[in-house]
């Protein structure tokens, strides 16, 4: 099992490279690109802007519940932006990106290889990666980093909405304790881990979805196992760049 586990970890990571090296190779597939694009971007849009609402909800609340119990009520607005902008909104807009446009790529490319049409491909001399997986996986990471810009600002809007009216806070403190505490780096790592993120998901939709099991069964069965599989990578890969970035980049003021 243990063995299993590791050929088939070995096996994603070539995938990867294999992924890396095809998208510097001519020709590019520029119209399969868009086509992906705005499939995954009409998928994610609508459900991310609506689940980023009650995020900034309730960590506003939370956040703001706890700054009043320690007496810091005026860095409420800033403390729950930055767990939105750097936290909640990669995590969000990965999550959505891997359940929806992820299993349907799984779902597309399984489909494929049961019928037999990547190893028709392959006796063309055509790669089924540069081909097909290439432009899913940049879709995937495209659509990451753009909806997590939609994300963040829909969630701290949320967030200032919930605070300013539910928990009487007034409008220049949360303004000006955001200011004080963010710094252009937080965004910047916010977007990182969108990219990261949709490469994850792209990568691990695929690997999935060109290796089923069993028939149109095994189709499903790989669709169900690259979303948690997703998942479990998302939130140890978000773990390690929260880590790494705690230590190399200094508070502002700090």
């Amino acid at each position: 099992m243990i063995t299993g586990a590791l050929r088939q970890t070995g096996r994603l990571f070539v995938l990867a490279a294999e992924v890396g090296r095809a998208i510097f190779r001519r020709p590019f597939q520029f119209r399969e690109f868009i086509e992906q694009f705005w499939f995954v971007a009409g998928v994610t849009i609508l459900p991310a802007a609506l689940v980023s609402i009650p995020f900034g909800a309730v960590i506003a609340l939370q956040v703001g519940s706890l700054t009043r119990q320690l007496g810091a009520q005026s860095f409420t607005g800033g403390a729950s932006v930055l767990a939105v902008v750097q936290q909640a909104s990669p995590l969000i807009v990965a999550l959505l990106i891997a359940g929806a446009g992820g299993s349907a790529i799984c779902a597309d490319l399984g489909s494929r290889k049961i019928r037999e049409e990547l190893d028709a491909m392959e006796v063309m001399g055509v790669s089924p990666v540069q081909r097909l997986v290439v432009p899913r996986v940049l879709a995937t990471m495209g659509v990451a980093v753009l909806l997590n810009g939609l994300v963040s600002v829909v969630g701290t809007l949320g967030g200032y909405f919930f605070n300013v009216i539910l928990q009487d806070g007034t409008p220049a403190a949360y303004l000006s304790s955001f200011s004080s505490l963010a710094q252009p780096a937080d965004l910047y790592i916010s977007e990182l881990k969108a990219l990261v993120f949709g490469f994850i998901a792209g990568i691990v939709a695929a690997y999935r979805g060109l290796n089923p099991r069993g028939g149109p069964k095994g189709v499903g069965d790989a669709v169900n196992q690259s979303v948690v599989i997703t998942f479990l990578l998302l939130f140890f890969v978000n773990m390690v760049m929260t880590v790494l970035y705690l230590r190399i980049v200094p508070p502002k003021g700090g």
